[in-house]
């Protein structure tokens, strides 16, 4: 039996002390792109979600490729992707790896290919379930998961 191939979308993020008192830079190093600050410890964690969905949001509307997360190294948090833009991540991975284009999908949802549009759209409000649907048809189950806050 083939093992299910799983995907997370929680990055390893760097916080080290800014130029001022209180001031938190975060890097990721898997999404180089990703640079941000936050005043204060849940200032920063706030600030780092953020700046990593745009990122990835950014990947996604450039046709670019969404990296593999890495283990955390010792000094270093995991940040997940927020879910709405972390299920887009995960239907334009889907479609990417399976060659699959959105007239194809949309003929599968038995919708017009606007719809698919939208779904891929990082701007665009997708409805979680509607996502859910896009990767069924496509052999793939969203999985949703609670951890301790950090």
């Amino acid at each position: 039996m083939k093992q299910a191939t799983v995907r997370t979308f929680v990055y390893p993020a760097r916080f080290e002390p800014g130029d001022k008192p209180g001031v938190l830079v975060i890097t990721f190093r898997d999404v180089p792109e990703a640079i941000t600050q936050g005043e204060g410890e849940q200032d920063a964690l706030w600030q780092a979600a953020d700046c990593l969905e745009e990122a990835i949001a950014g990947r996604i509307a450039g046709g670019r490729a969404i990296p593999k997360t890495s283990k955390a190294a010792r000094g270093e948090r995991m940040i997940p992707v927020p879910a709405p833009m972390a299920a887009k991540a995960a239907l334009y991975l889907t479609m990417k790896e399976a060659g699959i284009t959105n007239v194809e999908l949309a003929r599968k949802l038995g919708c017009d290919e606007k719809e698919v549009r939208r779904m891929l759209d990082p701007r665009h409000p997708t409805k979680l379930p509607r996502i859910q649907e896009a990767l069924d048809a496509l052999g793939k189950r969203l999985v949703v998961s609670v951890e301790e806050a950090a």
